[in-house]
């Protein structure tokens, strides 16, 4: 059973938009563009790793980005962001390896829970501070 992060209760109504063609390059529809998305990624975890940035040479497109990140282990990744999630292509900055054969993952999150254990206690500590902090608010 593959876990989510989202509660499918949720999610917007579809209006039919997305699925009509001649829709989806009008101004204002939801087009998403890989690269915002990826530097939403990135800001969202960033202070958990080393050094994460979008790749500046591999190239962005409205449906694929890629991620470079050094783990707190010192390990290089790139990753692939794309629709079906984030994925590792290569054990190097701005590399892509065909041959790698990884899973993807919903989140960013996941994906790095499984790379790096200390990004999993950095990430663990921050947000047992947050939940003090909200706990302390609640209090007063």
């Amino acid at each position: 059973r593959m876990e989510t992060d989202c509660n499918p209760m949720e999610l917007p109504n579809n209006t039919g938009f997305e699925e009509d063609s001649d829709y989806r390059d009008f101004e204002g529809t939801d087009v998403k563009d890989m690269r915002l998305e990826a530097e939403a990624v990135v800001n969202d975890v960033l202070f958990a790793v080393s050094n994460m940035f979008v790749s500046k040479t591999l190239p962005c497109a409205e449906d694929v980005a890629y991620i470079n990140v050094e783990t707190r282990e010192r390990n290089k990744y790139c990753l692939e962001l794309t629709e079906a999630g984030l994925r590792v292509v290569a054990y190097d900055f701005d590399q892509t390896d065909d041959r790698l054969q990884t899973p993807y993952h919903e989140t960013v999150y996941s994906l790095l829970d499984s790379l790096s254990p200390a990004y999993r206690e950095v990430f663990g500590n921050a947000l047992l501070q947050r939940l003090e902090a909200l706990k302390k608010d609640s209090q007063s």
